[in-house]
């Protein structure tokens, strides 16, 4: 019950995230905000997030899993409902990030949860079901926000997690034992918040600067320069500062083990890659063919479904594949997906990514589980399980890579988007001169069509220009799209590289299987 409570608590986490990205144009239109305030409002959420990941190791040295958890579920679910009577955009977001400071403690303490309370026989199960429950959450959150749209109200964008959040609390209540305050042993340091609160407002400051930097244009930004180097600023002295300490809670060493490195850059990558289906085919479909999110739910599914079968076989294939391997499978089939969508125009409607969703199901399923798996391995081999405060910085660790490397994915993806719709624009728009016999052509046919509707010969002219217009920038966006799912294609292949560098760990889960049913 606890196992599967904490698993809960990482799917509730992760929906109500996903659900605040996705519905975040309908909460424009019922609070009434233009662009530059909704803007914050998935801002502060993550960035609260990404505070308390590594805090949250303090707070599970100090209170001990099952305390955070529980305190923090209570609040969670009191924010989430009190969101939707925010009567100003400053009462939105300052609940928003207590909202975030405690879904934030889900995530990173639900792998030290499962290794260090569910049998080593059933690893294999928790692994599959805890991949399944990120992957598949991200997937059906768009149908699941345009149901509540059509069928409730925009409200329960958050009163999602007020329902669910207490089922994870009776869970984890039941099937967490209790247990004392947790106690330094003699010569071992007491937990001290400084070093932990400098590196999680550092990564907050740093994880704002790479949301709003598109918007605010980058480095031409004073709000930006002044995040980053607040930001770099405070990670570095946390670093120092934990140079100076004799007996630090955080093992530098056994974060900077060459695996644990190299499947961190996985994540990164892993991360990447997963917005091919959850940023470029909504964007696709929403701005060049139209769809709305109840239109745009099912495509996503097909990716997300599938993983229950998938995920199933990727858990059995771990018990006697080599991790690496699979993980080769799994992002060589993600860079098939993503070649076989670049092939994509402007005609393209959801069923013709059927094919390509079939196989990034596939991939998907085959990556992350084996992802896990590996993490998991790395844990067993490197005894982190023995001490439990290693066990939750690596939790903490993961969680920190998670969201600033996926958001450092998701700013370059965003800002190359445009960068490469704006150089197909200008192309495109050399070809388009009004001179040229194909464009009076064009705007012939389009002001023909345009003069039943029109007023006179003037009026059906413009707007024979504005569609005109509007069918360019149609096209450019297709080839811009286009050009990043190629993109998302050459990370994947890169990720291979990275993957060929992890070393073989000596104990693999047959082995840990094996001992399992020994004992």
């Amino acid at each position: 019950m606890g196992v599967f409570g904490v698993l809960f608590g990482a799917m509730i986490s992760k929906c109500a995230g996903q659900l605040l990205s996705v519905g975040l144009a309908d909460l424009r239109g019922a609070l009434h905000l233009g662009v530059d305030n909704a803007s914050w409002l998935g801002t502060a959420f993550n960035a609260a997030m990404m505070f308390i990941g590594p805090f949250s190791v303090y707070l599970g040295g100090l209170f001990g899993v099952r305390r955070v958890l529980l305190a923090c579920g209570a609040l969670f679910t009191l924010v989430s409902v009190l969101l939707p009577f925010a009567g100003s955009l400053p009462i939105m977001l300052a609940l928003l990030v207590f909202a975030g400071l405690t879904a934030g403690t889900f995530y990173p303490l639900t792998l030290s949860i499962v290794l260090r309370n569910l049998p080593m026989k059933y690893v294999l199960l928790g692994i599959a079901v805890y991949a399944m429950d990120v992957v598949i959450t991200l997937n059906i959150t768009t149908s699941l926000e345009a149901w509540y749209m059509n069928h409730l109200s925009w409200h329960w964008i958050f009163w999602n997690s007020a329902v669910l959040t207490p089922v994870m609390m009776v869970l984890i209540y039941f099937g967490i034992p209790w247990q004392p305050l947790p106690k330094p042993k003699e010569g071992q340091p007491k937990p001290s918040w400084e070093g932990f609160f400098y590196v999680s407002l550092g990564f907050a400051l740093m994880y704002i600067a790479l949301a709003q930097g598109q918007r605010l244009n980058w480095m031409n930004s004073a709000t930006i320069i002044a995040l980053v180097v607040t930001g770099l600023f405070l990670l570095l002295a946390a670093f120092f500062r934990r140079l100076r300490l004799r007996h630090g809670l955080v093992n530098l060493k056994f974060l900077m083990r060459r695996n644990i490195v190299l499947l961190g850059l996985t994540v990164v990558f892993f991360e990447f890659d997963l917005l091919a289906t959850l940023l470029l085919l909504p964007n696709y479909l929403g701005a060049v063919q139209g769809y709305l999110p109840l239109q745009t739910g099912p495509v996503m599914l097909w990716a997300g479904l599938p993983q229950c079968i998938f995920g199933l076989l990727a858990m059995y294939l771990l018990r006697y594949i080599d991790a690496r391997l699979i993980l080769t499978a799994g992002f060589t089939l993600i860079a098939v997906a993503c070649l076989m969508n670049a092939q994509l125009s402007s005609a393209w409607s959801g069923a013709n990514f059927l094919p390509s969703q079939a196989v990034m199901s596939v991939g998907l399923a085959l990556a992350f589980n084996a992802l896990v798996g590996a993490i998991i391995l790395e844990l067993v081999n490197s005894g982190a399980l023995r001490h439990p405060l290693d066990s939750l910085t690596f939790g903490g660790f993961f969680q920190t890579v998670r969201l600033f490397g996926g958001q450092i994915g998701t700013a370059f993806m965003v800002h190359f988007l445009s960068v490469r719709e704006q150089f197909h624009s200008n192309i495109l728009g050399l070809g388009v001169q009004l001179g040229d016999t194909a464009t009076r052509q064009r705007l012939f046919s389009l002001s023909t069509a345009m003069d039943p509707h029109s007023t006179g010969a003037n009026m059906a002219i413009g707007r024979a220009l504005e569609i005109l217009d509007l069918q360019v920038r149609r096209q450019a966006f297709t080839l811009a799209i286009t050009d990043s799912f190629t993109l998302a294609a050459w990370s994947a292949a890169c990720c291979l590289i990275v993957v060929a560098c992890v070393s073989r760990v000596p104990t693999q889960f047959r082995k840990v299987v094996a001992a399992a049913k020994a004992d």
